[in-house]
């Protein structure tokens, strides 16, 4: 089993479990046409927190985490049943526009994917699209902020108008896919194994900035580290055959799991 002493001894009460929670999802199933690949899954976000989402490949993580952003809108086939509300709003009603909605979240992928653009591009795009920024001075302060945020702008800040994200190292890019996540001012943040395809050293530079994100964001994080997680995670939440099994304090879960799944997991008996 892990030893979690460390992470349990550094690891402040970070977020308010006595407000609402900022997104609660209740009895989320979603259905590929007649193919179930969520069931009755239930589970609360808090401001300031880092959900980790833990379990085999292919138990609906990931179909999970698009539900919050409504990522599945264009997926043929695809039904949803349940709710899931966004500071007590349905984020499926009839009055919530879909792209405004997917404004609140920022979305980084197992696999670094900058645009094909300059460092600058990379990151003003959102906030252009969106008409955030005032004016272009406005829109500068904004990039370099965000690049700072992301733990990026002292490597790049003789360059980030001339040299293309694409020229940027492994663990550089996903710090810029970072970096473009947080420019359309998101309050949670989705990355789906954000560390899965980078180095180790590169992987320790991400999980440092999503620790300091946290302070003014929500983060769910997918991962199939449980070092990482354990590292990282307020709350771990394991999901089997698209069912959240367990979701409680990482100390909880890594060293009382109330599931023989979960404690076979975390222990690395099964994959």
């Amino acid at each position: 089993m892990l030893d979690l002493s460390h992470h349990i001894v550094n690891r402040a009460e970070v977020g308010n479990r006595n407000a609402p929670p900022l997104i609660r999802v209740e009895n989320l199933s979603l259905f590929y046409g007649e193919k179930q690949a969520l069931r009755d899954v239930n589970f609360d976000l808090f401001e300031n927190e880092i959900l980790a989402f833990i379990g085999p490949s292919g138990c609906g993580k990931s179909t999970a985490l698009k539900c919050l952003n409504r990522m599945h809108d264009n997926t043929r086939g695809v039904r949803i049943e349940g709710r899931i509300t966004m500071r007590g709003q349905d984020i499926y009603g009839s009055d919530i526009d879909p792209p405004l909605h997917r404004r609140k979240f920022g979305w980084v992928a197992q696999k670094p994917n900058p645009f094909p653009a300059s460092i600058y591009e990379n990151v003003a795009y959102g906030a252009r699209i969106h008409g955030l920024m005032p004016n272009r001075k406005a829109l500068d302060e904004h990039v370099e902020t965000c690049l700072k945020r992301a733990h990026l702008w002292d490597e790049v800040k003789a360059v980030w108008k001339t040299r293309q994200g694409t020229q940027l190292s492994g663990g550089q890019q996903q710090r810029l896919c970072v970096a473009r996540a947080l420019a359309t001012q998101p309050s949670v943040l989705l990355m789906d194994e954000p560390t899965g395809s980078i180095d180790p050293i590169a992987t320790a530079k991400l999980e440092e900035l999503m620790l300091d994100l946290r302070g003014d964001h929500s983060i769910v994080v997918i991962t199939h580290s449980m070092s990482e997680a354990a590292r990282l995670a307020d709350r771990v939440a394991y999901f089997h055959l698209g069912r959240l099994l367990e979701i409680d304090s990482t100390e909880m879960v890594f060293t009382n799991a109330r599931t023989k799944e979960a404690r076979e997991f975390v222990e690395g008996r099964v994959g």
